[in-house]
């Protein structure tokens, strides 16, 4: 009987460690995998990264494209608006302010230029930073002005629909 029992518990230990490595070999089979889908996720979470890295750039291009005809208008604008006897030597674009610097004939140049550019569709808010007298600047006669000034681009065409700027086609640039 003790034999039996002996035999019955070295059984039972047998069984127990088979069922032991039993359950080892699958917890390595199941961290592999678990390797695997980590990689895989990692992968994933690489190719949505590229994908809004893409998506942003299109938007950037589309933007550009959607704006051109408005940065054409722009340009044609400031020519409109441009005083005679008013001549520009810098001008700067951040967002949708305008810097300007140049050089003017007159200080009432400059007021003309600044009531072109209050009473265009296109800018808006004039602010004159600086000004000061150059009467050395043989090119622009005693009275010359150098100055520096802001002003804000507008879209008169613009839509609020979020779809950009409504310009640019020949029908909507009206009649100036």
């Amino acid at each position: 009987m003790l034999v039996a029992a002996v035999a019955l518990v070295l059984l039972f230990g047998w069984y127990l460690d088979g069922r032991i490595e039993n359950q080892e070999d699958r917890n390595a089979y199941l961290e592999r995998e678990i390797a695997v889908l980590d990689e895989k996720i990692a992968e994933i979470q690489a190719l949505q990264k590229k994908r809004e890295e893409l998506l942003a750039r299109m938007r950037v291009i589309q933007e550009l494209q959607g704006n051109r005809p408005v940065i054409v208008r722009v340009f044609d604008e400031l020519v409109r608006t441009l005083a005679k006897g008013v001549h520009f030597r810098e001008l700067k674009m951040q967002g949708t302010t305008l810097s300007v610097a140049g050089v003017a004939e007159s200080n009432n140049r400059i007021s003309s230029l600044m009531r072109n550019l209050d009473n265009s569709d296109w800018f808006a808010s004039p602010n004159l930073k600086t000004i000061k007298e150059d009467p050395e600047n043989s090119n622009y006669g005693s009275q010359a002005s150098t100055f520096n000034l802001t002003f804000v681009q507008t879209n008169p065409n613009h839509t609020d629909d979020g779809d950009g700027p409504a310009a640019g086609g020949p029908a909507n640039q009206g009649g100036r």
